[in-house]
């Protein structure tokens, strides 16, 4: 009976570096930029493997690197950084208008999500959370992963890409808005009861 060998430490990473060029590229807008960060994130991975010590699953922590390379991306190129494509904001949003009544209220109360800290410690979560925020428009997506997962402010946000802090409020509205029915759809919908 033969066992499959386990990867090597750069067979691993290299098994990651297609998520994080799709996240770099969704942030930074420009291949080169994107393919520069990735390759800085590899390198720091692999010239100090001994900080990774498996204190967190490896694409967190290699994601945690890339966080760090795009915002020093984002600073280097800030007057070349691409902007937002204003087509997106043509029109209005459906989900705006959808669940809310005149007065700004629910029509219906929001889908009973239990207990989100328990569900938070799930991996599946993630995974389904990751695949809601892939689904999101660009312009959106981008936004949200600035503001949440890179953890820029708001400030910095509309300095390096050159946004209203209402336009910025009203997009990261929209996108809240949209992960909150994905993740109502394909993460905490109930069977329902016939």
């Amino acid at each position: 009976m033969t066992t499959a060998a386990t990867p090597s430490f750069e067979q691993q990473l290299l098994g990651y570096r297609a998520y994080l060029l799709r996240f770099a590229r969704l942030q930074l807008r420009n291949e080169t930029w994107a393919e520069d960060a990735v390759s800085e994130t590899m390198l720091a991975a692999l010239t100090k493997p001994q900080s990774f010590a498996n204190r967190s699953q490896l694409k967190t922590w290699l994601v945690g690197i890339l966080k760090h390379k795009v915002i020093d991306a984002l600073r280097l190129h800030s007057r070349e950084v691409c902007g937002l494509d204003s087509s997106d904001d043509e029109g209005a949003d459906p989900l705006d208008y959808l669940g809310f009544k005149a007065d700004g209220h629910f029509s219906q109360a929001p889908a009973d999500w239990g207990n989100p800290e328990q569900q938070m410690s799930s991996r599946q979560f993630f995974e389904v959370l990751d695949a809601c925020t892939n689904k999101l428009p660009a312009s959106q997506g981008r936004l949200f992963l600035m503001r949440e997962w890179l953890e820029l402010s708001s400030e910095e946000i509309c300095k390096e890409l050159n946004l209203t802090p209402t336009n910025l409020y009203v997009q990261l509205h929209r996108a809240r808005l949209r992960l909150r029915e994905c993740l109502e759809l394909n993460w905490f919908a109930k069977p329902n009861a016939t």
